[in-house]
């Protein structure tokens, strides 16, 4: 139970990400908007913050006692009424974008140095001829190297205006260092992590997130998998926390006949706003099959709750998080903002799937270890249901409301100690640097492979799995693995075949032998 506790930030960390936001932003700095116009509510904070700024004995930073009353306001909403400060607020609006102004490499500080994992494929890097294994010692007059490397604003150093040049200063093994002139451009930030085949029938694509690019990465893959014959399809939404909803509409919008609902949401006024399918959809007559987990939310949960609801697809996996709150972004006019709940959203039949927040934050937070101590991760028949909120589909399966989607077709977590330490390290890039390292001790060779030679001549043995649990070891991980051995050897390949190709063979490696797609697999092959 202390394991599950320690690592429960990343378990719930996809599925408190962006959240689901409707309609356009509101503008705090109209005077005329009714909503701001005076009241006696409002001043009394106002004097307050002006009293304690003139008249208190100490100087303090009147911005930080705002900052915190408005965090203090807000948690007494609900959990996901939150206020985002100007420095994480540029952040999430570049990831929800899609993409970014950069040079296009993945990299991270390893010894004191900048070192280029791979670079983005068609990106300003790789047309300028920097590899893998590379080390970016300079940025025109910006140092990038030394023991007093400040992590933080290295991002910063390699960004820029669109369009413009930074002359980089490289060093590679075989070749020393040499300058490199680097155009900066749109580097995108991929939500489709993977879109292959697992069957000559059935094809897989999964979706990390839903940003304003998500929706035609989805449909590039969709159309490329149609073109390879597919006559079903796996919708991966496992760890999706959600994002704006508009991309998963139109996802939806794929698989759903014309004017078909997909979902609407109600306000404290009871105005309610419905969204149809609308065009011909590109696969409305194919199998679907979407997998879920308890890290599924917002988005995941509306495109997931459209397909069961209309009874178009089969959803397998483990019940979503439960959001079914709609947030609103507002700026508050000096860079920081707010996300307010302005509305719910339902799922076709009307259920809610928005778990109750009653009993405070840090409970609501902390439902995952419910759902841990009473089984509901092994078991179906520990999810807790209430038959007042029961509904029925069209062709009349029973669904449910009241927290989250609860999957037609169940499949149980590894909540072993060392499953989940696996996981972690899997997920959270601790496997990276052992990897980076011994790549680095060939990387002319291991550069040279091609996906095909690498899934053939690359052998993850027992010495190279031995050489990982020294490498943790050393740093204060220690993993006993009993029978998870060979679990470690295909997440090292994976996590080698991520540096070296993406994250379309880090996914198909991972996959192998995974339990929801074995599933999956196993049902489409029954004919009817």
């Amino acid at each position: 139970m202390g394991y599950s506790k320690k690592y429960l930030p990343l378990f719930l960390g996809l599925a408190l990400g962006a959240g689901v936001f409707l309609g356009s932003k509101l503008d705090f700095n109209d005077p005329s908007a009714k909503l701001f116009s005076y009241n006696a509510k409002k001043e009394k904070l106002n004097r307050l913050i002006d009293y304690i700024d003139y008249e208190y004995v100490d100087e303090i930073n009147t911005d930080s006692i705002v900052e915190v009353t408005v965090n203090r306001i807000l948690e007494n909403l609900d959990p996901h009424s939150v206020y985002i400060s100007p420095e994480e607020l540029e952040g999430i609006t570049e990831s929800m974008q899609g993409d970014f102004i950069g040079i296009g490499v993945s990299y991270y500080p390893y010894r004191d140095t900048i070192s280029v994992i791979n670079t983005i494929k068609g990106g300003p890097s790789e047309k300028s001829g920097i590899k893998a294994g590379d080390r970016i010692l300079m940025a025109d007059r910006d140092t990038l190297f030394g023991a007093n490397l400040v992590r933080e604003g290295l991002a910063n150093k390699l960004k820029g205006e669109l369009n413009s040049q930074v002359q980089l200063k490289v060093y590679r093994k075989g070749k020393g260092v040499f300058d490199v002139m680097v155009k900066r451009g749109r580097v995108p930030l991929q939500s489709v992590d993977a879109s292959y085949l697992l069957t000559d029938e059935l094809g897989y694509i999964k979706v990390n997130r839903f940003a304003e690019t998500t929706y035609k990465e989805f449909k590039t893959a969709l159309d490329d998998l149609i073109d390879e014959g597919v006559t079903d399809l796996v919708i991966d939404l496992r760890d999706n926390g959600g994002g704006f909803i508009a991309p998963a509409l139109k996802m939806a919008d794929e698989f759903l006949e014309d004017d078909v609902l997909i979902m609407f949401t109600k306000n404290k006024k009871g105005a309610i706003e419905e969204n149809y399918a609308t065009r011909k959809g590109s696969f409305e007559k194919g199998k679907v099959y979407v997998l879920i987990n308890e890290n599924s939310a917002s988005a995941s949960e509306i495109f997931a709750g459209a397909i069961q609801d209309n009874d178009r697809g089969i959803i397998v996996g483990r019940r979503s998080y439960g959001k079914g709150l709609v947030q609103r972004e507002m700026s508050l006019g000096d860079g920081s903002a707010i996300r307010l709940t302005i509305s719910r959203y339902y799922t076709p039949t009307g259920r809610s799937i928005q778990k109750p927040y009653g009993n405070g934050n840090k409970q609501y937070f902390n439902e995952y270890l419910e759902r841990y101590k009473n089984g509901e991760l092994q078991n179906a028949d520990s999810i807790q249901v209430a038959d007042s909120l029961k509904f029925k589909t069209p062709k009349g399966k029973i669904v449910y409301g009241g927290g989250g989607i609860i999957p037609d077709i169940f499949v149980s977590k590894d909540t072993t100690r060392i499953g989940e330490t696996l996981d972690y390290m899997l997920r959270s890039g601790r496997m990276g640097g052992y990897i980076f390292e011994e790549l680095d001790k060939n990387r002319m060779y291991y550069n040279g492979l091609s996906e095909e030679s690498f899934q053939q001549e690359v052998n993850v043995d027992d010495t190279f799995a031995e050489g990982f649990l020294k490498y943790a070891r050393r740093r204060g991980i220690e993993i006993e693995l009993k029978n998870y051995r060979e679990q470690l050897k295909k997440y090292l390949k994976a996590t080698m075949a991520q540096q070296l190709f993406g994250t379309d063979v880090f996914e198909k490696i991972i996959n192998k032998d995974d339990a929801m797609i074995n599933k999956v697999v196993s049902i489409s092959e029954e004919k009817e």
